[in-house]
């Protein structure tokens, strides 16, 4: 068919009308098999059950192609199955319109219009529907029409050679191609089936938006809004004071529907200095006495101004040893505590500060997030322990004293954000503290880090800062976007990782 002569390309729903012509069709398309094509009142109840499920190309007014389908309930049928099972004699017993899966019955193109991607418009119809009826997926079994060519390989090695580009299959080469992947082979499948020795393949495809009916009313977004507080270093007098500041950045936030409020790691640093007088890590220490308070208040703000609250990070003592740790506060009244893993040479010799052990995701109304504080983020295998538990956002609230160090923190979370495909939020402090030792300037410029991918910015970066000025920095992220992305982006740093020849462990 030469495309230069086409005026019109129409998809539309199938209806009884359309079945002399349909018929002739279909017995084009199979190579005029009896038995091969649809009865009248085979179209009559398709049409009538499921009328979305039916299409048909028309080229210039001519029926090109075909795609039937029904509903399934997946877990009724048999993992080995025929294609009679599925189509359940005369009456298709087997759809469901409350069903999860949406299973191919039929799908062609006339000769004559191979060759124009017609194909490639019924797969792309069928992922529409399925996600708009909110399925698990499409299923199918497929024939491998070359296989009486190699009959003296299984049906397995038939199929890795084929994904390998070996032996062209149309029909396969083709599914594949369209991101379905096989399943199972299916023995038995077509009676009649020659060509592919009556094996199919049970291909499908993964509807990445399909979400678990909910009986329970469910608060769990999508579009995220993230809330950071580039906080200034000042002098305050009381704890009281610090709090006030605190609940303002807060409200703040909050104005703006903000899901998350996120301070930066020590922004309770100014206290120190009413006990400037000690030793260094006698000082950390006195501050840690504000820790249980300052959490206590942060508890309730979160729900006062239901906003999740992620406290940065602040010493605490526990078993006489001094960490470095932070708390999730949730809007509902829950809470996390974290730590931080990888304390800098610097927090070890001047407070002796000691390394964490807890690593974890967090659930929230807003997705799974992980947390790593500062010089966490600079070590690549505990974003990718967080990001294989599902994380969706990564936050690192940091504190850095130079250029030098801001720039560590920054490129190492943008590059978590490219290898996990996830989003990356980082929030850390800006102004100085003479009055307080080891804790003299602070430089920053808070962000939220993107995937590079077409659906998100070129250059990875959501949102940036003004560098080194007391703000706040709201941004949206919008997480199906990852959804999509792990599926259909231009690479898959996630699925393409050689889990055959490394991987990372964590040591339990």
């Amino acid at each position: 068919m030469d495309i230069k002569n086409i005026e019109n390309i129409e998809l539309k729903y199938l209806t009884v009308d359309d079945f002399e012509e349909l018929k002739a069709a279909t017995l084009e398309s199979y190579g005029g098999v009896l038995n091969s094509y649809w009865k009248k009142h085979h179209i009559e109840e398709l049409t009538s059950m499921f009328p979305e499920g039916q299409v048909i190309i028309k080229i210039d007014g001519d029926i090109a192609g075909c795609a039937l389908s029904l509903i399934v309930d997946y877990d009724s049928i048999d993992d080995e199955h025929t294609y009679e099972d599925i189509i359940g004699g005369e009456s298709f017993k087997n759809h469901h319109a409350d069903g999860d899966v949406l299973y191919g019955i039929d799908v062609f193109i006339k000769p004559e219009y191979r060759g124009l991607r017609l194909g490639r418009r019924l797969y792309d119809y069928r992922k529409e529907v399925c996600e708009n009826l909110n399925l698990k997926g499409i299923v199918f079994g497929g024939r491998m029409p070359n296989y009486h060519k190699h009959k003296e390989l299984t049906p397995k090695e038939y199929i890795e050679r084929v994904k390998r580009k070996e032996i062209y299959d149309p029909v396969l080469n083709f599914q594949i191609s369209n991101d379905f992947h096989p399943v199972r082979i299916l023995k038995g499948y077509l009676e009649g089936d020659t060509a592919s020795n009556e094996y199919a393949v049970l291909m499908e495809w993964d509807n990445i938006y399909y979400t678990k009916p909910n009986k329970k009313a469910s608060t769990v977004k999508t579009v995220v809004r993230l809330g950071l507080i580039q906080w200034q270093m000042r002098p305050y007098k009381t704890l009281e004071d610090l709090m006030q500041q605190v609940e303002y950045f807060i409200d703040s936030v909050a104005a703006y529907r903000s899901d998350f409020a996120v301070f930066p790691e020590f922004f309770n640093a100014p206290l120190m200095a009413e006990f400037n007088h000690l030793h260094e890590s006698q000082a950390i220490r006195k501050l840690a006495e504000y820790t249980q308070t300052i959490v206590d208040k942060l508890k309730q703000l979160s729900i006062s101004y239901n906003i999740n609250i992620i406290s940065g990070s602040m010493p605490e003592v526990v078993d006489d040893k001094l960490y470095n740790v932070g708390y999730l506060c949730r809007r509902d009244g829950s809470f996390e505590r974290y730590e931080k893993i990888h304390v800098t040479p610097d927090e070890a010799k001047v407070w002796g500060m000691q390394r964490g052990n807890k690593l974890q995701t967090y659930n929230t109304d807003c997705g799974k997030i992980g947390i790593l504080i500062c010089y966490d983020s600079e070590f690549p295998e505990l974003a990718r322990l967080l990001s294989d538990e599902g994380m969706d956002i990564l936050f690192v609230p940091f504190l850095t004293d130079t250029q030098n160090g801001y720039s560590r923190v920054r490129l190492c979370s943008q590059a978590r954000a490219i290898e996990n495909e996830c989003y990356v939020a980082i929030s850390g402090s800006v102004g100085n503290l003479p009055n307080v030792n080891n804790m003299d300037i602070q430089y920053a410029q808070s962000a939220v880090f993107t995937p590079c991918d077409f659906s998100f910015p070129s250059n990875g970066i959501k949102a940036e800062a003004t560098t080194n000025t007391e703000m706040i920095l709201v941004a949206d992220v919008d997480l199906s976007l990852l959804r999509e992305l792990h599926s259909f982006g231009a690479v898959k740093n996630l699925k393409d990782r050689r889990k055959d020849f490394y991987d990372v462990i964590r040591v339990k």
